[in-house]
């Protein structure tokens, strides 16, 4: 732990000041408090990034600050002043005169920070409603006009949507949305990137930036991208286990770090150089998907009939110990052909086969085979665990299905959470007792719970910090050699996909416009599109502390031509 100072900005003054926090934890857990004796400053116009693996106390802090923090947790020492008032001391109506007008905060899971059974554009009026005078068409054309800021397609029909029927990256610029209408003082981001593909992602941060310039926003952000650190941080505070161990200017912590907490950290950044991989050797197609296509119809009278192509003509393959991922912007089409050839939704058109067997219309008894020889691991591990449950029911509920005794099951149970960094007293614990990352890491277990054939990734490691993310995708290499179990990996991380794939298919507007060997496509892309991907990617050409090779300076710089 080290002695708490400021993060000076010189002439800028602080909108938030926080000094000497600690929070206790309930009693009976592993530490006694979640976060002990954190001190910085936020000065307008700048950004400061808590950095930390899952279970640091980033979003404690994050939350303690807007006065939402759980049942059980309380602050029992220091200050938060925000513009001058100690936010600790007051009353629950201040709070919430002062959430979206002096300080507004970007949820990391969107599903649980929208209202499910709302529209979304009413939604976003409802911050506008309650802080001002505004009449109903003057605030409906401010919502449409935030939703155009955060690069919404289709802002009227935006508006009129619930949640559901929106992407992951479409409910979390809704989420922003939300928090940037009413321009606070102090904006706090837990996350806010996480879910979006890596060409939203650089068009939110500049927004972010241009808040900044415009009107003299402080923001605090949390995050575990470290590229993302690197676009947009001023200053960075690195926290373990509650602790704050380094602090300091950006480029003093990322290119100079002293402890050795922020060297594994920044050791654990993946790079867009692929990683060396055992050949894939020949054999049967474990999933042969053939021309699949995936069209929604909706509209109601007198409105005009909508016809959407989510998935035109989608062909891969997925063979023994091969890991094929697919990459591309939110609403490309990616999640939408995992889920048809995992037989969650029906494909409008196409065949699937696995094991020389077609499964594109099986139902039924004739399908149970096939749920247990492919299992997915969510983009959203809140709204795929039963909040009711135990993780332990979870994650054993799949094995009794097919057969497997109970206390095999369990024992299985317990050796996953071990491999997974969890404990296995842990599997008594429930859903809403962990972290996002914990229950990420939850969901990849209980899909491991079944050793199935292939696993279907669907942004599996989206919400791990680096250093779990690396031992994850260590363990789904090592689970893959070992079982020769096929993946289709699904992300928005370019720099993941590097690490883990053998070929990679790149989508746009539901179809494939390039694939080929993961080298290939990174350093050699010949798609326009995958070149503006790539350029996008967070971070590119920045030194984490090391020596970037020339290699991959050259593919996260290369230009659309």
């Amino acid at each position: 732990m080290i002695s708490p100072q400021t993060l000076a900005a010189p002439g800028a003054p602080a909108v938030l000041s926080v000094k000497n926090l600690s929070v206790r934890l309930p009693e009976g857990g592993d530490r006694e408090h979640a976060v002990q004796g954190i001190s910085f400053d936020v000065h307008a116009g700048r950004t400061v990034c808590l950095l930390g693996e899952s279970g640091s106390g980033k979003s404690v802090i994050a939350h303690t600050i807007m006065g939402l923090l759980s049942p059980g947790l309380r602050p029992v020492v220091g200050q938060i002043e925000l513009q001058g008032e100690d936010l600790l001391q007051l009353p629950t109506q201040r709070l919430r005169q002062l959430r979206g007008v002096a300080m507004g905060m970007v949820f990391q899971e969107p599903m649980t920070a929208l209202n499910p059974v709302l529209r979304c554009g009413d939604q976003v009026d409802e911050m506008l409603r309650q802080h001002t005078r505004l009449g109903k068409s003057e605030r409906r054309r401010r919502v449409l006009e935030i939703f155009e800021r955060v690069h919404l397609p289709e802002p009227d029909r935006i508006y009129a949507a619930f949640p559901h029927q929106l992407s992951g990256g479409q409910r979390q610029r809704i989420v922003i949305a939300i928090a940037l209408i009413l321009k606070p003082a102090l904006l706090i981001c837990d996350e806010p990137t996480t879910a979006l593909d890596v060409t939203t992602q650089a068009e939110i941060l500049k927004l972010i930036k241009e808040l900044q310039q415009q009107n003299g926003t402080a923001v605090l952000f949390i995050t575990h991208d470290f590229g993302v650190v690197s676009d947009i941080a001023d200053d960075v505070v690195v926290l373990q286990l509650g602790d704050m161990v380094e602090q300091g200017p950006k480029l003093e912590v990322l290119q100079h770090p002293r402890q050795t907490y922020t060297q594994m950290l920044l050791a654990a950044v993946p790079g867009l150089s692929p990683r060396q991989r055992p050949p894939v050797p020949a054999a049967a197609a474990l999933i042969d998907a053939r021309a699949i296509s995936k069209t929604y119809v909706g509209g109601h009278w007198p409105q005009p009939r909508r016809v959407v192509k989510a998935a035109h003509a989608v062909s891969l393959v997925v063979r023994p110990r091969e890991t094929v991922g697919i990459v591309g912007e939110s609403g490309s089409g990616k999640s939408t052909v995992a889920r048809c050839i995992a037989r969650l939704i029906d494909p409008s058109s196409g065949d699937i086969l696995a094991g020389g067997r077609s499964v594109a219309r099986a139902s039924g008894k004739a399908l149970s085979p096939f749920r247990r020889q492919v299992q997915v691991v969510f983009q959203d591990p809140y709204r795929s665990l039963n909040p009711r449950q135990t993780v332990g029911a979870s994650i054993i509920e799949g094995p009794l299905n097919f057969g497997v005794p109970r206390q095999q099951a369990w024992a299985r149970a317990e050796e996953l959470m071990k491999l997974v960094r969890l404990t296995p007293q842990a599997l008594r614990r429930y859903p809403s007792e962990f972290s996002g990352g914990q229950r990420q890491r939850i969901s990849i277990a209980r899909a491991l719970a079944c050793e199935p054939q292939v696993l279907i990734a669907d942004e599996a490691v989206s919400a791990l910090d680096v250093s779990v993310q690396a031992q994850i995708l260590d363990l789904l290499n090592d689970i893959q050699q070992r079982l020769g179990i096929g993946i289709l990996f699904i992300t928005h991380d370019l720099r993941v996909a590097s690490q883990i794939c053998d070929r990679v298919i790149v989508m746009q507007r539901g179809e494939i416009v390039e694939q080929g060997a993961i080298h290939d496509v990174f350093f050699n892309p010949q798609h326009t599109y995958t070149q503006a991907l790539l350029a996008a990617a967070p971070g590119r050409g920045f030194s984490f502390g090391r020596a970037v090779p020339a290699e991959e300076g050259q593919a996260a710089t290369q230009t659309v031509t």
